[in-house]
Order: structure tokens, then C-alpha cells, then sequence
């Protein structure tokens, strides 16, 4: 009877600890093994930040612009790899482009009073910043000035910096983010070293053929942005307002034609350049 007993005893504990081992060790061990192979969806993170993004987004829908540059500024610092992050980036470039671009006053412009004998680009080289740039802050159809016009004037530092592997060309101003822009396709060398270059000049064509600023032609026509580097040209693509563009470069960085006009307008041959993987 006593050898019953110990059987007995032996198989409660032994078989209690492979059902332990079974149920929690192995189980456990099988489960991630599973996850790793993609075999098993592993349950989705919940974004704490999403309340946070949404306030910062209805502001914008609210008209609340200065507040939404703001929050959204300050929702990108504070959770930098939010599954929103991107998004909150897109939405804050969008809001500091319309600001800028605009005849709203801000701190970061300053208001200029046309003198005689005062021509657009003798006012932009006074003032250190770009014709085009003047003519879109101050929503001009044409260069021509007029004594006593208020013209409002920003001085920007931008720089561009693109990462090949994440298709994006990042604006910034005085070192600081402003907007960035989506890569649609990238025809670069095969080098994986950084490039420090510069906007070397902004070219426009209209129909095949190239067309300079203060004409006619130049509205609404495709632009490029030339680098100092070879084989470095940021052209334009097809998008909704630009059905057909000037057929690309060889190599280059492509973007949207709207993005690339826009950018354009911003950039000039001080406009550092760094090219990233």
C-alpha cells in the first residue's frame, strides 16, 4: 500500500508541473515564437497621445490658427514617435506655410512702405529676401509696385533636408521645423554618404521651354530646383493642378508640382542642402 502511495504522490507532483510548464512556460514561450514568424497579429497599442492630436486638430477646424501651430508644436516635441507624429507634422508645415504666405501679420514679418524709385527687386535685395517671395506674402499678380504700398516682409533662414529612406524633404526655418513634403521618387546615386550642397538656381518651363519671373508664362509653370551637387535636381510630377510638367532629369528628387512651386518660391541661392540615407 505504502508503494501506492508514492506513486500516487510522484504523479501528482510531476504531472502538476508539466501542466504548469505546458500552460505558462511553454504556452508562453509557443505564443511569442508565433508573433516573431507573423504568425499571430499582436493586439494593436492603444496611442495615448490621440486625445492630445484631435484637440490640437479641431483648433485648426475651429479657425484657430495661432492656437493650432502651437498645440501641434507642441504635441510633436512632447511625443516625437506618436503613431500621429507624421501627421501632426503635415498639419502644422500646412498651417505655418498659410501664415507665412499670407497678409496675416505675425511676429516673424515686418512691414515695408514702397519708396520712389523702388523696383521688386531692389526692394527683395534691400531687404534680404526673394521677388517671389514678396509677390505671394503680399497676394501680387504682377511686380509692379506703387509709392505708399504696404508690403508685409519676412526674413526666413530655410534649409532643406532630405532622407532618402523616409521620402522626405523637411523645411526649415532658423533650424526649427516648418514643413515637410513627401518624396514621390528619389533617382539619386548609389552612395550612401551624406551631401552638403546648395540651391544653385530655380529654373520654370512652360510648354518644353524655359520661361523667367516677372513674365507671364511664369505662373502656374513647372519649376526645378537645381543643386550645386551633379545629378541633384528637385523636379516636379504630375499632381491634380499639374496635369502635364516639363518631362524629368535623369536623376533627381521628385515631388508633387505644386510642392515643388511652392518650395521654389521660399528657397534662394543661399538655401543650404544636406542629403541624407
Amino acid at each position: 500500500m505504502k508503494w501506492l502511495f508514492v506513486l500516487f504522490l510522484a504523479i501528482i507532483i510531476f504531472g502538476g508541473a508539466y501542466w504548469f510548464g505546458a500552460n505558462y512556460v511553454f504556452k508562453e514561450d509557443i505564443q511569442v515564437a508565433k508573433e516573431q514568424r507573423g504568425d499571430v497579429t499582436p493586439e494593436p497599442r492603444i496611442d495615448l497621445s490621440l486625445p492630445e492630436f484631435e484637440a490640437a486638430a479641431k483648433l485648426r477646424q475651429d479657425g484657430k490658427i495661432p492656437e493650432a501651430r502651437a498645440a501641434l508644436a507642441a504635441y510633436i516635441q512632447k511625443y516625437p514617435t506618436s503613431s500621429r507624429a507624421e501627421e501632426a507634422k503635415d498639419l502644422l508645415g500646412e498651417i505655418n506655410i498659410d501664415i507665412f504666405l499670407s497678409r496675416t501679420p505675425s511676429p516673424e514679418k515686418q512691414e515695408y512702405v514702397v519708396q520712389g524709385g523702388d523696383v521688386i527687386n531692389k526692394v527683395a535685395r534691400k531687404m534680404k529676401t526673394t521677388p517671389e517671395l514678396i509677390m505671394r506674402m503680399n497676394n501680387m499678380s504682377g511686380t509692379m509696385l506703387h509709392i505708399g504700398e504696404h508690403l508685409l516682409i519676412s526674413h526666413p533662414d530655410f534649409a532643406i533636408v532630405v532622407q532618402r529612406k523616409q521620402n522626405l524633404l523637411t523645411l526649415l526655418n532658423h533650424g526649427g521645423f516648418f514643413k515637410q513634403y513627401h518624396v514621390r521618387e528619389a533617382k539619386l546615386p548609389a552612395k550612401g554618404s551624406k551631401v552638403q550642397t546648395k540651391v544653385v538656381e530655380v529654373m520654370a518651363f512652360r510648354d518644353g521651354k524655359r520661361v523667367g519671373f516677372g513674365t507671364k508664362e511664369f505662373i502656374g509653370s513647372t519649376r526645378w530646383i537645381r543643386l550645386g551637387s551633379q545629378s541633384y535636381t528637385i523636379y516636379s510630377m504630375p499632381d491634380s493642378a499639374h496635369a502635364t510638367v516639363q518631362p524629368p532629369p535623369p536623376q533627381g528628387i521628385g515631388l508633387a508640382a505644386a510642392d515643388v512651386e511652392e518650395l521654389s518660391s521660399l528657397v534662394n541661392k543661399q538655401t543650404q542642402v544636406t542629403i541624407t540615407d
